[in-house]
Parts: C-alpha cells; sequence; structure tokens
C-alpha cells in the first residue's frame, strides 16, 4: 500500500477499529475535538466508577477492572481530560478494590466467569503489583489530581521500585511510568538510573534491532515478545530516555518505523489467545506508535 505512515495507518483505523479508537485516531492526528473520545469512553464505564466491557482487549466481560480504569485513564490524559467528577469517581473504585497497603491487583476476582487471555491469573485474593499500580499513580500525580487513597499507593510504588532486582520488561515500563510523574523528581531520578543500569545488565531493551536473538525473552512471554528503547521511553522528555545513547533510540525508532504491515497497521507482539482480542489490539497498539515516532520527532505525515 502506498502512501504515508499516516494516511496507511488512517486506511487501517476505518477499516478495523471500534468507534473508540477511531475517535482518538481523528483527535490525535486529524485535528478533531476531544469531546467524541469521552464520549466513545463512557460507553465502557460503570456504575461504580471503573471500566469494563473488554475496553482492555484481553479481559472480556462487563465487569470493572483496575486494568479496563487504567486504560480510561490513559485515554483521558492523551486529550487532556483527566480530572474532574469522573477522575474522582474513579479513585473511589481503586479505593475499593486495591489491598490495604493501597496497591491494585492485576485482576479483581469479579473477572470469573467471564473470558480472560489464558496468560492472566485470576485468584480469589489477588496481591497487589506495580505492574497495576504504578502507571495509576504516576499519571494521577502527573495530572495534579489529589485523593487519600494516593498517599497509601505512592508509598506502596516507592517500596516495589526500590525493591526492584530481577524483573523483566512490563513491570520496568510500570515503574517509568510511576517515576515519570511522581513528585519527589530527585528521588525519581535516582532510582530511575538504578533502573536504567538494571535494563542493560539485564538486556531488557533490545539496542540492536539486527540481533534481536542476543537479548533474552522474559519468562511467561511470547517468543518475539521483546522491548525496545521506545517501550520504555514513551516521550523524549522521559527518565528512561536517559538509559539510552541517541544511536540506540534511532536505531529502535527505526525499528518501529519498519514494523508497519503493509495493511497500514502496526503487529501486536504478546501471545494471540482469540481473532477478535488481536483486531481489537492492533488499532490500540497503532495510535501508540504513531504517538511515539511523533513524541521522538519522527515524520509520520
Amino acid at each position: 500500500m502506498a502512501g504515508t505512515p499516516l494516511s496507511r495507518a488512517e486506511h487501517f483505523i476505518w477499516l478495523t477499529a471500534r468507534v473508540l479508537e477511531q475517535r482518538r485516531f481523528a483527535y490525535h492526528f486529524l485535528g478533531a475535538d476531544a469531546e467524541p473520545v469521552e464520549s466513545a469512553l463512557s460507553a465502557y464505564l460503570n456504575d461504580d466508577g471503573g471500566y469494563g466491557h473488554a475496553l482492555e482487549p484481553d479481559l472480556r466481560g462487563p465487569v470493572s477492572q483496575p486494568l479496563h480504569t487504567a486504560h480510561a485513564l490513559r485515554v483521558l490524559d492523551s486529550i487532556g481530560r483527566c480530572g474532574g467528577l469522573r477522575v474522582e469517581r474513579m479513585c473511589r473504585y481503586l479505593t475499593g478494590v486495591s489491598t490495604r497497603e493501597g496497591a491494585l491487583p492485576a485482576v479483581h476476582p469479579s473477572q470469573r466467569g467471564y473470558p480472560a487471555a489464558p496468560f492472566i491469573p485470576i485468584v480469589d485474593d489477588p496481591p497487589g503489583e506495580l505492574l497495576a499500580t504504578g502507571p495509576v499513580v504516576g499519571l494521577l500525580h502527573r495530572n495534579r489530581v489529589w485523593h487519600a487513597w494516593l498517599f497509601r499507593a505512592t508509598d506502596f510504588c516507592w517500596a516495589a521500585v526500590d525493591a526492584l532486582e530481577k524483573s523483566h520488561p512490563y513491570e520496568i515500563q510500570a515503574a517509568v511510568a510511576f517515576l515519570d510523574g511522581v513528585p519527589d523528581r530527585a528521588r525519581a531520578e535516582a532510582a530511575a538510573d538504578r533502573l536504567g543500569r538494571l535494563v542493560r545488565e539485564q538486556r531488557l531493551a533490545v539496542l540492536d534491532p539486527s540481533r534481536p536473538d542476543a537479548y533474552p525473552v522474559a519468562d511467561g512471554y511470547a517468543p518475539d515478545e521483546r522491548h525496545f528503547p521506545y517501550d520504555y521511553a514513551r516521550v523524549s522528555d522521559s527518565l528512561a530516555r536517559r538509559w539510552f545513547t541517541d544511536e540506540e533510540m534511532g536505531r529502535s525508532l527505526d525499528h518501529l518505523t519498519a514494523e508497519q504491515q503493509e495493511d497500514g497497521g502496526w503487529p501486536i507482539n504478546w501471545r494471540k489467545w482469540a481473532p477478535g482480542t488481536a483486531l481489537e489490539s492492533r488499532p490500540i497498539v497503532t495510535i501508540e506508535a504513531l504517538r511515539t515516532l511523533r513524541a521522538h520527532g519522527r515524520a509520520v505525515r
């Protein structure tokens, strides 16, 4: 298919995406208003203030889940609408499903009985995890949202980040999301420096895309589920950007550009367990790929 990366992606979005991703694409790349994005997102909102209805495609069913609600927060943040009564209600929902120390579980047991990806375990008394808590706390801090739950959740995240030794890419991404937003910038920078050394020592980022096999795949990941510098530093002012040289980041962005498929969309690299979930996920990944390229100064038009 001929055309610019953006025009090819636009064709893919109109062909395959849910209404929410269509609205998001129009907002980010076609100059549309934020209001239609917020309206489309409302379809996933539940009475408890959380979000469900497979907003995060790998969890099906109507029930509110922390992962769905974190997804909703990212969408609101991306359109400058992360505040007000809606976010207050989301914080109340998050308070209700968090552990005693204020941490969010990856999956609340209310998911049981509805389809879910086999790599997402559902247990009766799930522990709180940095993976679920870090991105939410960092985003709320970045948007200057204050809620009583945040104090406990922030303490949990600091303790979890400080304890990180042997880790895996998604956990590091969650830590970065927390550190990029938390108010104590000096402490965040020091913690990020340590994590950057850990990422390089444990080869958690592919620094040479021509030699992917030189970088191990984490336990439980799909065979090709490797991560690149742009996966950690989605924006140029992320603390994780300091972990990589200009050459390393440039190579990774070249790789991201080349990953665009013939149909105009970007692929998913995690385990595909149902046709519909893969189809719904690709437009999300496509929008984030374009936003990442643009955030690092790459032309997409």
